[in-house]
């Protein structure tokens, strides 16, 4: 059994509403993840996967959220806290957004809200994992107070390996 709190699955900030994933978020998950130029995946694999965030959310009380702007009430991405390349005790904090929501400073405000969902859970430290290319992901993770800690070489390339402790 698990010595922290259950992370908050409702967040809100001033202009976002973080909370927990639906069916419905289907259509507008896979057209993210199509945006990375890997092939779009279907519908169906989309669900498959909404299924599985919310089982590893059940099990481990941490949670990947879709983003949704509060005027608007569009899905444009989504930040929470995984394992990922972690643990439970210090998990990865991870996000993503369409790349019309880019430039706005939401991933910032998203991240912001997720560290602090994670400080009250009791966690003292999160980690984030980047590709040396993604230079707008080190920006917000800078403006959120992670270090550098070391890089690893992947299938993918280079990751950087960041922390934070919280507070």
């Amino acid at each position: 059994m698990s010595t922290y709190e259950t992370m908050s699955f409702h967040l809100e900030t001033e202009r976002l509403i973080l909370r927990p994933w639906a069916e419905s978020d289907a259509a507008e998950f896979c057209a993210l993840l199509s945006e990375r130029g890997n092939g779009t995946p279907t519908v169906d694999h989309t669900r498959t996967a909404i299924a599985k965030l919310l089982t590893a959310t059940a099990t481990t009380g941490i949670a990947l959220l879709p983003i949704q702007r509060r005027d608007e009430g569009d899905f444009i991405g989504y930040c929470g806290l995984i394992i990922g390349r972690s643990t439970v005790e210090e998990p990865e904090i991870a996000y993503e957004l369409f790349q019309r929501a880019y430039g706005r400073g939401y991933a910032t405000e998203a991240a912001g809200a997720v560290l602090d969902a994670a400080l009250a859970t009791g966690r003292k430290r999160l980690w984030a994992t980047v590709g040396t290319w993604n230079t707008p992901s080190f920006r917000v993770l800078e403006k959120l107070g992670f270090e550098r800690d070391h890089v690893s070489t992947e299938d993918s390339g280079e990751v950087v390996w960041l922390t934070r402790s919280l507070p």
